[in-house]
């Protein structure tokens, strides 16, 4: 049995280049161009060549059908010829759709598919008709004449089905499954075909996943709504001219009634073995016209078969609902191709009111984004109807009941296994069908069609005709993702079906109901933990939770080499103090006394499960060095008959993976204890400060939040003090010491040589002082109401706290509340260097990197005093981010921007923000170290901190937020039998003043085979690791080369897989190991993220705060930063404490009807339709009327209805489950926030010219081939 997922990617598809602009002829379908003649050394040419247009191509694919379509949309197949985890995913091209039988595949060797459980050719005859999921993508059919004489497709490949019942013999019979292969060979075996397709990677509760890539930037909505053919509904209701579908399974009707085919005689299927070379790829039939910017299916609103010669873009706009029946009216005309103007995007991360970005999309019209909502790609021909994916629930559209097929549709009626995803045996084979390419006949031993490929096997349709069809494409002629200098417009053809390839919601939610009711125990070496996405509760029995570490990897390779050949990167990502839920245990406090912490004499491991004992419990053998260690007189225990000590399950050293040791007086500075940290609030006064209400709202929370000082003990008063510090361009030390009955100020303005003016009363305990702190906090708004002065300073408000923690001689954190570049005259000083004009080149580097060296300076006197550093940025301008957060993320402290802050919308999220900054547990003065046993070590860092040295990582806080990333290389052989062990030793001082020790242990798996080490990764791990290790080399390399590395990672991690894991097939089949199928759709998130390839609005302050920010996100934070949670709120039961199934970050998915909630960590959206149920906005924001929500509002209106209440309970789980809070920002379709909201469907096709997930697949696709050949 495999775990795999398998693509046909045999023909592959003319793409948009990922990065670029669209190409010119590339039509956005697949097209032929893998197979025949233009393979790699090494792959037999599996398909014909594609020979001419067919009686029934059409220009675009036929409504409904899924353009996936060797296997239906998401064939999941098991590989019997190795027990490995792979789903090969079919991205092949086949010819056009004719209206015939389907074709079957061509001559790969299928053995691997045996008769199981998976539905891979038509379903059963009597079965019936399936709706499909919402997709949207519109699609202009272009003037061409439908009638005209076409073309038999030649084909190739086997003994033609002589008579339809052969036919539809064959196709009743295919099948793919986890068990033996048919006897009738490399076939498949008949199928059962009473079996439902249910799957357990693709569970058919899964909502619509794959998106196209979006249309937003390249394509303007018109500008009325009316009903012209062309762009109408934007995300789900059918147009007013045409007449919704009575069922979204039926399928669409033609220009004239199509009558069912028979199979062309034998003697016209030809089955030549190569393409042309002479043949040209599309852009010479097609004049570049309007282009579909997204990756997805093909436009429903079509013909059936006939196809116009010059498409324009119209976009069929039926996300949401059936889709409605084309009129012949309607398609025979021609249609004139939509203007594109670019669409600028306001940068997503501003808290304040987003800058107005030019060349919004008219108001009034809908923009052609939207293919219809049922259908995810043109229906399956041989059909008729299109097919539901199984794992995908078309939205229930009102108004719309199910109706019967369209009789005039030729072709047997769909069948239950062929919808979506099939059932899926550890593994996928997801084929593509429909591209413009060699037609592959129905084949001796392969009794149909995949299901869900059109059937181009068929004869031409004698009563539709086309125009000659475009020339075959070559798969090389692909472009790469970086092309910029592509037209901006251009047409779309046969796409891939965004059901067919792998779902990340189909994941996570397999996952959860796979691992999400039993507790995770951690007592098994190199087990992989559930998703991060899924709840589970955690059992520590040797090995550190989950929640601490988190590997790419629990199998590592034994050798470098092996590590090499792979490119798997080899790391963990450690959260040393992470919050545990409250049904885990928090790590025990062991105290050994005076003589500390049990330790090795070499390697100083600290006392662990991975010791054995031995003499009778005297020595201890090391887990990590093999040194053998005498045992204390004191820790002596005897030995049980197993060779365990008695009281092993009574020391948490011996039989946990993480617990605490109290330090002793040898592990503190100077070896002394440490006095309790201190709290130092630094707050900027100047004229912007003071304005924007920023210096009224902090002042005012102190007062209250000083109650909440963090403690170790909630009955106990804190022990920390507190001090305060105002600032311009000079600096103002409050004395409120208790004896004072006013504070009293003391102003520095020598900034370019700091000194504390006061030690006695400028750090207080706030119980002591409440009185003065209170009047002073009255009085800091007063003071400075009328300033004018607008120059601030910035590095001496850093050194005046750090000088006042030395003078304390105690650690402690810096909150620095900051609105201005520090252009005052002053050490720090920095200047305006913002220049959009060295984006994109090898300049944009020092754009990333502070300007000056003196915070790296500073820093590190900070560290060394364990000065942590916190920033609050207020900027309605450059600050220069990159510069003043030098000291925050070298400290271990956070940054926290407001852009043009507002006090009544940014308020709640400041004060949210800060009131979890001050509060959260922590330690200072941390010191980490990761050791590793013999054959690995620790090389490279990640995160928030300083390293003086090769192994320390020292910080000068570290809180419950913060990870370190360590990758790991080889430094010799590992062996099988004692696998990899690691030890996580973090030195702190609690809030309290005590020296603790925080251990964590992990012990992985070694492998001699690569399938080991490819069924046991952690993809979310690896995409966390691969942003941090991209988002740190912006500092040193031009983002192209950035962006151009990691996708060459990528593409070597798959390609050897490929060639030395997965049984040998077809080359135009994509084949994904199982446990990594999402790492293209996680990996085009981080290439096309606003660090590396930039929309033209996005600040460079922006950029860098991310860059920044993601330095330190755990998994669980770098997973929703990338791709977006979107929950369909018309779906919310009220009654359940369930959430509603999520949805695919894609603009079709969208239903103009529904309201969703997206995540990204940062920021909530509520984005609503325009055509919302009036009940459903009577619930959230107590109007009925769309055009009465208020889109400024931050917070939703507490109703009184059970849907009100439990809206506001799950915005507010969300806020609690992140470290920073979300604001709320309400987007009404078609407003101008709505460019924002689409950002975030990360699998459409994004401004900066960023791939969509279908055109990335099939871009990696491509370079895993050449990777290969």
């Amino acid at each position: 049995m495999r775990d795999e997922l398998r693509m046909n990617v045999n023909q592959q598809p003319h793409m948009t280049s990922p990065y670029g602009q669209p190409q010119p002829g590339y039509q956005g379908y697949p097209q032929s161009g893998y197979g025949g003649g233009h393979m790699p050394v090494g792959y037999p040419a599996q398909y014909a060549p594609y020979n001419g247009p067919g009686t029934a191509y059409q220009q675009g694919p036929p409504q409904g059908y899924s353009p996936y379509a060797s296997f239906p949309s998401k064939t999941l197949a098991t590989n019997l010829a190795s027990d490995l985890s792979s789903s090969p995913l079919n991205l092949g091209m086949r010819g056009p759709p004719t209206s015939g039988a389907p074709p079957v595949s061509g001559a790969q060797n299928y053995s691997q598919f045996g008769q199981g459980d998976v539905q891979n050719g038509p379903p059963p005859m009597g079965a019936p008709p399936q709706s499909r999921p919402p997709v949207s993508q519109s699609y202009t059919p272009g003037a061409g004449n439908l009638s005209g004489p076409q073309h038999p497709y030649v084909q190739q490949f086997g003994a033609p089905p002589v008579s339809m019942q052969q036919m539809t013999n064959q196709m009743a019979s295919m099948q793919v499954g986890s068990t033996t292969p048919s006897p009738a060979g490399p076939g498949y075996a008949p199928p059962s075909v009473t079996q439902a397709p249910i799957s357990a990677a693709y569970t058919p509760a899964a909502p619509p996943t794959f998106s196209p890539s979006t249309a937003a930037p390249t394509q303007p909505l018109p500008t009325e709504g009316v009903a012209q053919p062309p762009p109408q509904s934007y995300y789900g209701a059918p147009p007013p001219a045409q007449q919704p579908f009575p069922n979204p399974s039926a399928p669409f009707s033609t220009a004239g009634p199509t009558q069912p085919q028979a199979p062309p005689p034998v003697s016209q299927q030809s089955f030549p073995q190569a393409p042309p070379v002479s043949q040209t790829p599309f852009s010479t039939a097609l004049p570049p016209g309007p282009t579909q910017s997204y990756g997805g299916p093909p436009p429903q609103a079509q013909p059936l078969f006939p196809r116009p010669q010059l498409p324009t873009s119209q976009p069929s706009a039926f996300p949401g609902g059936p889709p409605p029946t084309s009129t012949p009216s309607q398609l025979t005309g021609p249609m004139p191709p939509l203007p594109q103007p670019p669409v600028s995007q306001p940068s997503p991360y501003h808290s304040g009111p987003p800058l107005t970005p030019t060349g919004f999309l008219p108001q009034g019209g809908a923009p052609p984004m939207h293919p219809h909502p049922g259908m995810q790609g043109p229906p399956m021909a041989s059909q008729g109807p299109p097919v539901a994916q199984a794992n995908h629930i078309p939205p229930s559209q009102p108004g719309m009941p199910p109706g019967p097929p369209n009789a005039g549709m030729s072709g047997p009626p769909p069948q239950p296994g062929m919808q979506g995803y099939p059932p899926q045996q550890n593994g996928c084979i997801i084929s593509q069908p429909g591209a413009f390419g060699q037609v592959r006949g129905p084949q001796p031993g392969y009794a149909g069609p995949y299901s869900g490929q059109p059937n181009y096997g068929a004869p031409p349709a004698a009563s539709a005709s086309a125009p000659s069809a475009p020339k075959r494409l070559d798969p090389d002629s692909i472009p790469s993702p970086h092309a910029s200098d592509m037209p901006p417009v251009q047409k779309t053809r046969h796409r891939i079906d965004p059901d067919s390839i792998p779902s990340p919601i189909q994941v996570i939610e397999d996952d959860k109901a796979n691992k999400g009711s039993e507790p995770f125990i951690t007592g098994v070496r190199g087990q992989a933990p559930p998703l991060i996405t899924t709840n589970f509760q955690v059992r520590d029995q040797g090995n550190a939770s989950p929640r601490y570490i988190r590997c790419t990897a629990y199998n590592m390779p034994c050798s470098s080499d092996m590590a090499k050949q792979s490119q798997v990167p080899l790391a963990a990502v450690i959260k040393p103090l992470a919050t545990l839920p409250p049904d885990e245990t928090l790590p025990y406090l062991v105290d050994h006394g005076e003589s500390g912490p049990i330790r090795c004499n070499r390697c100083k491991a600290y006392m662990c499960p991975f010791m054995q004992f031995i003499e009778g419990g005297r020595r201890f053998h090391c887990g990590f060095c093999s040194c053998v260690t005498e045992v204390p007189p004191h820790y002596f225990q005897h030995l049980d008959h197993t060779g365990k000590r008695v009281d092993c399950y009574d020391r948490p050293e011996l039989s946990m993976g993480s617990y605490e040791f109290m330090a002793t007086v040898d592990y503190c500075k100077n070896n002394k204890f440490p006095q309790p940290p201190a709290f130092i609030f630094l707050i900027d006064v100047s004229y912007n400060a003071v304005k924007s209400g920023m210096v009224g709202i902090v002042c005012q929370e102190l007062k209250t939040l000083l109650d909440y000082l963090p403690r170790e003990n909630p009955d106990v008063e804190s022990n920390i003090r507190v001090g305060f510090i105002t600032y311009n361009k000079v600096l103002h030390f409050y004395n409120v010491k208790a004896s004072l009955a006013q504070p009293q100020m003391m102003v520095v303005s020598d900034v370019a040589d700091m000194f504390v003016p006061l030690l006695d009363g400028f750090l207080v305990s706030v119980s002591e002082s409440r009185v003065v702190i209170e009047s002073l906090l009255d009085q800091i708004p007063e003071m400075f109401a009328d300033t004018r002065e607008t120059e601030t300073v910035f590095g001496p408000v850093i050194q005046a706290g750090l000088e006042a923690l030395k003078a304390a001689d105690c650690a402690g954190k810096l909150f620095v509340f900051h609105s201005s570049l520090p252009i005052a005259e002053a050490p720090g000083k920095l200047k305006n260097r913002e220049d959009k004009k060295l984006v994109g080149t090898d300049k944009e580097k020092s754009l990333f990197q502070p300007h000056v060296s003196f915070y790296n300076t500073l820093a590190k006197e900070c560290v060394a005093q364990g000065c942590c550093v916190d920033l609050f940025l207020f900027p309605n301008q450059y600050v220069d981010v990159a510069t003043l957060g030098v000291v925050p993320t070298s400290t271990g402290g956070s940054i926290y921007k407001y852009t043009y802050f507002q006090a009544a919308t940014d308020q709640e999220r400041f004060l949210n923000d800060l009131r979890r900054d001050v509060e959260k547990q922590m330690g200072f003065d941390a010191v980490m170290r990761v050791r590793t046993s013999t054959g690995i070590r620790a090389t490279d860092f990640f995160g928030s901190f300083y390293m003086s040295n090769t192994t320390d990582v020292e910080l000068a806080g570290l809180d419950c937020d913060k990870t370190v990333t360590v990758e790991f290389r080889h430094d010799d052989k590992l062996s099988e039998e004692t696998g990899a062990l690691m030890q996580c030793a973090v030195l702190y001082t609690s809030f309290n003043g005590q020296r603790r020790l925080r251990i964590h242990n992990m012990a992985v798996n070694c492998c001699s085979q690569l399938a080991d080490l490819y069924r046991n990764c952690e993809t979310d791990t690896i995409i966390n690791f691969f942003a941090k290790y991209a988002y740190r080399s912006v500092l040193s390399s031009p983002t192209k080369n950035v962006r151009d590395s990691l996708l060459n990672q990528c593409a070597h991690i798959l390609a050897c897989y490929r060639k030395n894991c997965a049984s040998p097939s077809s080359a135009g089949q994509l084949i994904l190991p199982e446990c990594m199928k999402l790492l293209p759709v996680y990996l085009n998130c981080i290439l096309k993220s606003d660090v590396l390839q930039p929309g033209a609005d996005v600040s460079l302050d922006d950029r860098a705060y991310l860059r920044q920010l993601v330095s330190s996100m755990d998994v669980a934070e770098s997973h929703v930063f990338f791709y977006p949670r979107l929950l369909p709120l018309q779906n919310l039961d009220v009654e359940s404490t369930s959430l509603p199934l999520a949805v695919r970050d894609s603009e079709e998915r969208l239903s103009r009807g529904g309201v969703y909630l997206l995540e990204n960590g940062l920021n909530l959206f509520l984005w609503v339709g325009v055509n919302a149920q009036q009940e459903l906005l009577q619930n959230i924001f107590g109007t009925p009327a769309f055009s009465q929500i208020d889109p400024s509002m931050t917070s939703l209106p507490a109703l009184n209805n059970p849907f009100s209440k439990r809206l506001r309970e799950i915005i507010e789980s969300f806020r609690t489950q992140r470290p920073r809070y979300m604001k709320l920002i309400v987007v009404k379709q078609e407003d101008k926030l709505e460019m924002i909201f689409k950002h975030f469907l990360v699998e459409d096709k994004s401004n900066n010219g960023g791939a969509s997930y279908v055109d990335f697949l099939c871009h990696m696709h491509k370079e895993i081939r050449q990777l290969l050949s």
